[in-house]
């Protein structure tokens, strides 16, 4: 049936690689159609294989530094999406946290939203967000907060024009309730646990890896493992915390910056532990370490509540501060875990499953809906 249906996809930018980027490309691979963004980078459209005379942008892209500066754009988001023309296609796939969901579509075609997150800074960072933006007063703030406001109902209202959400977690998924008073159906993101390949053996070291950003919390593993000057750290990633983290880590952490996939990958493999400490809606990372056969010290908060076993295939700990890490890491000290059995509960994240049940889901809703038509 997907193969006879004229499908969109539609993606809120293309300019930089991550877990969105990854489930887009799946989606590509099963339904190889037009895909809508507001704003693309060449070498991150190669990177994904997408032909790109396939890749329609929005104005958003002729405005100057775009790549660079694009969030600063954000109050056009939301009309830069709804210029889309998506009356000839019969269904509409969006990947979404922040607008792309937002497309405009008739009665007569069936639009899913795969969504990654509601608008976070919109919703329940709000107040973190003017608070680290210092917009909480003044004419500035005024101005931010008003529209904010107005993204927020704009956020709703375009919500309701989506006739499947799909949700990359349960815990997202309560989220889209509480916000947008939706159910959704909760099918996890694909991860290429082919290529985090399996490795037994297991060295005297942890590894975290992680865009270097104040949410991330990588400080606080660093700081954890300051207070641990016999266990080694590595840390993987870049990015506006590297400067503060190299002034602050001990000899036993060793910050390594950007690697590219196949040096991290070997990284994960040798590894007796991986290190987390982000709230995230789903997180990737983790599944391709356990994927390697190496269990994981996680928060036990999120996405990663779900794909770490507590006492299984990691540990969880239940505040993000260094303490609660080095406790964490202690405890896991204690345990025993079969890489085995950590890499099998890895896989049922694979990519093949991701695409089995978005084919299976799209599939059915669609023949529902042209049985009401």
């Amino acid at each position: 049936m997907e193969n006879l249906l004229k499908t969109a996809l539609v993606h809120d930018w293309l300019l930089s690689h991550g877990g969105a980027e990854e489930v887009l490309r799946a989606l590509y691979s099963l339904f190889p159609s037009d895909v809508f963004t507001l704003a693309k980078d060449p070498s991150v459209v190669s990177r994904y294989q997408f032909p790109l005379e396939k890749v329609h942008s929005s104005f958003i892209e002729k405005f100057p530094s775009v790549h660079k500066y694009y969030k600063y754009y954000l109050p056009l988001f939301p009309l830069a999406i709804e210029q889309f023309d998506m009356s000839e296609y019969d269904t509409i796939i969006s990947s979404s946290h922040c607008v792309a969901k937002g497309v405009l579509t008739s009665h007569e075609q069936l639009h899913f939203s795969y969504c990654h997150s509601p608008m976070r800074y919109a919703w329940d960072l709000y107040h973190e967000y003017l608070k680290n933006a210092k917009l909480e007063r003044g004419v500035k703030g005024w101005f931010a907060q008003m529209f904010l406001h107005k993204l927020r109902m704009w956020d709703f209202a375009s919500s309701q024009r989506v006739d499947h959400f799909i949700a990359n977690s349960h815990y997202i998924a309560r989220r889209i309730k509480k916000v947008y008073g939706r159910d959704s159906t909760v099918i996890y993101p694909p991860v290429n646990t082919e290529k985090f390949a399996f490795e037994q053996r297991k060295e005297d070291y942890y590894v975290t890896a992680s865009r270097l950003v104040p949410y991330k919390k990588v400080d606080l593993i660093v700081q954890a493992f300051n207070n641990m000057p016999s266990k080694k750290l590595i840390v993987i990633g870049s990015g506006d915390e590297l400067e503060k983290l190299q002034a602050i880590a001990q000899p036993n952490v060793t910050l390594l910056g950007f690697v590219e996939t196949d040096e991290m990958k070997q990284y994960f493999q040798n590894a007796k532990g991986f290190l987390f400490a982000a709230l995230e809606d789903f997180g990737i990372l983790p599944i391709e370490a356990q994927s390697c056969g190496t269990p994981v010290i996680c928060l036990g908060r999120g996405g990663t509540k779900e794909t770490v076993i507590d006492g299984k295939t990691g540990v969880h700990f239940e505040q993000q501060s260094a303490d609660a890490i080095q406790k964490a890491v202690e405890y896991f000290e204690t345990q025993t875990f079969d890489p085995f059995e950590v890499r099998e509960h890895a896989m049922q994240f694979s990519d093949s499953r991701f695409k089995a049940e978005i084919a299976s889901f799209v599939s059915e809703k669609y023949e529902a809906f042209l049985n009401t038509r």
